[in-house]
């Protein structure tokens, strides 16, 4: 059974850092691209930042360019989002996300294995 279980959430004010986990279980996914998504109340999903399987290519959305980082470690079975200057609009329930399919660059949309997500509160 594949399990991804994020971890790293919390409150921190204007400004702060977190930096949140996903660890992967069930299966390795050393082959597949690798991402983060969030959705704050009353909004669509969207994705944050994803990363191809190798970690030689990663996707951020405008609005985190600057500000995260997205890594991998293959060993670990593992995602991280490093999460600098976070502002209140980034309050939202950030979820993880595994491609179904192997060897791709970027996550799809929907098509993807999916963690429960940790909740991330920014105040200002």
């Amino acid at each position: 059974q594949v399990q991804l279980v994020e971890s790293g959430g919390g409150l921190v004010q204007a400004g702060g850092s977190l930096r949140l986990s996903c660890a992967a279980s069930g299966r390795t996914f050393s082959n597949h691209a690798m991402g983060w998504f969030r959705q704050a109340p009353g909004k669509e999903r969207e994705v944050v930042a994803d990363i191809s399987w190798s970690g030689s290519s990663t996707y951020y959305a405008d609005f985190v360019k600057g500000r995260f980082t997205i890594s991998r470690d293959n060993a670990k079975n593992t995602v991280y989002l490093q999460m600098n200057g976070l502002r209140p609009e980034d309050t939202a329930v950030y979820s993880c996300a595994a491609a179904r399919r192997p060897y791709g660059s970027r996550v799809d949309g929907e098509n993807n294995y999916w963690g429960q997500g940790t909740q991330v509160t920014v105040s200002s």
